[in-house]
């Protein structure tokens, strides 16, 4: 019996039509905090169409383009879940679109940021992040005061990321 393409999948079925065994789905499920499969009773999982995407758009990332889990990983916290999406299914269009929709926010973002309506007054002392001040140049803060350097935003969003996954696995837990 075959089902919609809409209907919930088990974990078997998902293992099945991506051929892979069901403890590297479970795995994944620890790596990569997008794929959340609804559990009922007894721990069963259900993956929903848009997961089943997901978990197509990673094994083919990784076992068919050569990325590693942290490769993958930062795919998808610099870019989303639709791109690796489409990524796996080769939809070389919708990446392009994605990839320019990024640039253009990037470019307004910039934009944005290198606006500042209080410019010319210098405030005396002001404390940036960790409380460390402001012409502190060991600080987290970059040469330009206005941004973290590269090492810094790296902990925060791997600590965003630790922090995400245990926010996952208290929600198992309710």
């Amino acid at each position: 019996m075959n089902k919609s393409p809409d209907a919930f999948k088990t974990i078997s079925e998902v293992a099945e039509d991506l051929d892979l065994p069901q403890h590297v789905l479970r795995f994944w499920e620890t790596r990569f905090t997008q794929i959340k499969p609804m559990k009922r009773g007894g721990g069963r999982r259900y993956y929903r169409p848009l997961d089943v995407e997901l978990l197509k758009g990673i094994r083919h990332l990784l076992y068919d383009q050569g990325y590693t889990i942290k490769g993958v990983q930062r795919l998808l916290r610099e870019n989303n879940a639709q791109f690796i999406i489409a990524l796996g299914n080769g939809d070389v269009a919708a990446v392009e679109a994605i990839t320019r929709q990024k640039q253009a926010t990037a470019a307004q973002d910039a934009a944005i940021e290198d606006y500042d309506p209080q410019e010319p007054r210098q405030s005396s002392g002001g404390r940036k992040l960790f409380g460390l001040l402001r012409g502190d140049e060991e600080g987290p803060m970059g040469a330009d005061s206005k941004r973290l350097n590269k090492d810094n935003r790296t902990l925060l969003q791997e600590a965003l990321f630790d922090l995400l996954e245990c926010k996952r696995l208290l929600d198992q837990v309710r």
